[in-house]
């Protein structure tokens, strides 16, 4: 499994009127009939986990060309326009409260199919960890409130998920296959805005001896490292008080700003206590287990740095890009042939639809004018 990529999207408000809602079902599903004729279930998922592509197909289908709600109403037209006995496609999850279904509906989807209790169980297990680790461990601001997983009759996935910040959401695409473990480097790209601020990435390389000794603290009981993790409640500790070695780093702290806040509570404490019975292999382990949220992955980490010196990741693991290039030769030149490609990929599902024709130029125009 591996994370291929993710958007930043500002925020509107709003919603997809009734009418335009229709539309969106009915070609969406007529695309995808297309595209699973012509290419096969492998690459449908393929085509949704690029988040190039998914952008391109929410504006094919009449969507806002960059807010938000491209990605939940996209996601939502597809799940109510997918026939998963015609196709072999389910769509499972959405947004909110819908997110919370999911695992329900992996189940229902694992006995259409009929896949074995095993096959379900382990895609229920990659709907909670690709969430978990967009959620917990890449900490760059941004909460998970949207989670769609598709999956195949054959039991591949893809996932496409949303996080909010202040201003702005950004977009998670994950795809099945390829890479042995969901917390280091499951990601072949991250695109987005760079967030200015430090970003905790305990899924990057450079953070491979937090994720370590992370785990060895919860294994050799967390009790003894209560201490660090009393936040407010003891006296604050200066820097200089965990010796030397601190290099030639240079510090600028804000006026109110507590240097060692971790305090987890009575409960983490408890979680803490809980996995270190259950006695976790690894560090993927150690992040599945219920209640192992963010403040209890930071705790850990920010514990090995300080009193171990193993330093995970700050840096914000995306990377400022765009689909094609720009106009302009920023970020790069377009490039014509991926450019031709995407354009001719939509067309001809659009041409190839089963759909009336006033849809299809619908589709067309809106293609044209997002180009």
């Amino acid at each position: 499994m591996n994370r291929t990529g993710s958007v930043d999207l500002p925020l509107h408000g709003g919603k997809a009127p009734r009418w335009l809602f229709q539309r969106m079902v009915k070609l969406s599903s007529a695309l995808t009939d297309v595209l699973i004729y012509e290419y096969g279930q492998e690459e449908f998922l393929r085509r949704i986990s690029d988040p190039y592509w998914f952008q391109a197909f929410s504006c094919a289908i009449g969507f806002d060309w960059h807010s938000s709600g491209t990605t939940t109403t996209a996601c939502g037209a597809l799940k109510t326009g997918i026939d998963p006995e015609k196709t072999g496609i389910y769509v499972a999850g959405g947004k909110g409260r819908a997110s919370r279904k999911t695992i329900g509906e992996i189940e229902k989807a694992g006995d259409l199919f009929s896949l074995s209790s095993d096959k379900i169980e382990r895609l229920q297990y990659s709907s909670r960890m690709s969430a978990k680790v967009d959620n917990s461990c890449v900490q760059d601001g941004y909460q998970l409130y949207h989670h769609c997983f598709f999956l195949t009759e054959k039991g591949e996935w893809a996932v496409v998920q949303q996080g909010m910040s202040s201003d702005y959401a950004r977009r998670y695409h994950w795809l099945s296959g390829g890479v042995r473990s969901f917390v280091e480097e499951p990601h072949s790209g991250i695109c987005g805005e760079r967030i200015e601020q430090d970003v905790l990435d305990m899924t990057a390389k450079e953070s491979q001896d937090a994720r370590k000794i992370s785990l060895d603290l919860v294994r050799d009981n967390p009790r003894h490292i209560e201490r660090y993790l009393a936040g407010n409640r003891r006296p604050q500790k200066l820097l200089t008080e965990y010796g030397a070695g601190m290099g030639e780093e240079y510090y600028t702290m804000p006026a109110r700003h507590p240097v060692l806040d971790i305090d987890i509570g009575k409960r983490g404490m408890e979680v803490l206590e809980k996995a270190y019975e259950i006695q976790p292999q690894n560090y993927e382990e150690l992040v599945a287990l219920q209640g192992m949220g963010p403040k209890k992955i930071r705790a850990l980490a920010l514990v090995s740095e300080l009193v171990y010196g193993a330093k995970p990741s700050w840096k914000d693991p995306a990377k400022y890009s765009f689909a094609h290039g720009g106009k302009d030769g920023f970020p790069y030149p377009v490039h014509r042939k991926t450019y031709d490609s995407t354009i001719q990929t939509l067309k001809e599902a659009v041409e190839q639809a089963k759909i009336e024709r006033s849809e299809k130029l619908y589709a067309i125009k809106r293609l044209r004018e997002f180009l």
